[in-house]
C-alpha cells in the first residue's frame, strides 16, 4: 500500500512546488504592501446617495485609505473608511444619520462610555469595551451626522482623524 502510494505524493508535491501552489519561506511569510483604496470616489458616492452630509477627512502626509464599504444601522446608511497612519496603525471613520445610541452598539455591543474627549472646542465622547475591543470616539456635527472613529492608534491618532474629520466640509450632493 505504502509503495503504491508513495508516487503519487511525490508527483503532487513536485507539481504543486511547479504550479507555484506551495512555497517555502525558512523566515517565514512577507509582508506585502496594504491594500489602497479611492475613499474620494466611494466618499463622493456615499455623498450624492445618502440624505446626510459626508465629509472627506484631510488627514496629514503619511495617511492613505486602504478600506472602506456601506452598512446599515436600523436601516439608515453607514458609511465607512479605514485608513492606515504612517505607523502602519487601523483606523476608521463611520459617518451615518443614526443617532449616537444607535450607532455604538452597532460597532460593538460591549462598549461603555469611557468619558469626554475635546478636540479643538468640538465635543467627542469616548467609549472603551472587553479586552481587545478597539476604543470609539463618537460626535454628532451639525445635528444631522454622528461620526465616529475607531480603530487600534494612540490617542494622537485618535485627535488626528477626529481634527480632520470636524474641520472637513461636506461634500456637495
Amino acid at each position: 500500500m505504502f509503495w503504491s502510494m508513495a508516487p503519487l505524493v511525490l508527483v503532487c508535491i513536485v507539481l504543486a512546488g511547479v504550479l507555484g501552489m506551495c512555497s517555502f519561506t525558512p523566515s517565514g511569510p512577507t509582508t506585502g504592501a496594504p491594500p489602497s483604496y479611492d475613499a474620494h470616489a466611494a466618499l463622493q458616492a456615499d455623498a450624492r446617495q445618502f440624505s446626510f452630509p459626508i465629509r472627506e477627512p484631510s488627514l496629514p502626509e503619511g495617511w492613505r485609505a486602504n478600506s472602506g464599504g456601506r452598512d446599515s444601522v436600523d436601516g439608515v446608511p453607514l458609511s465607512r473608511v479605514g485608513y492606515l497612519s504612517p505607523s502602519g496603525a487601523y483606523m476608521a471613520v463611520l459617518q451615518s444619520g443614526a443617532p449616537e445610541e444607535r450607532l455604538v452598539p452597532k460597532v460593538n455591543t460591549s462598549l461603555v462610555p469611557r468619558g469626554p474627549e475635546d478636540v479643538d472646542g468640538v465635543h467627542w465622547v469616548a467609549y472603551e469595551g472587553d479586552e481587545g475591543v478597539e476604543p470609539l470616539w463618537v460626535t454628532r456635527l451639525g445635528n444631522t451626522v454622528t461620526v465616529g472613529v475607531t480603530g487600534a492608534g494612540d490617542t494622537d491618532a485618535f485627535r488626528t482623524v477626529a481634527r480632520a474629520v470636524q474641520t472637513a466640509t461636506p461634500l456637495p450632493r
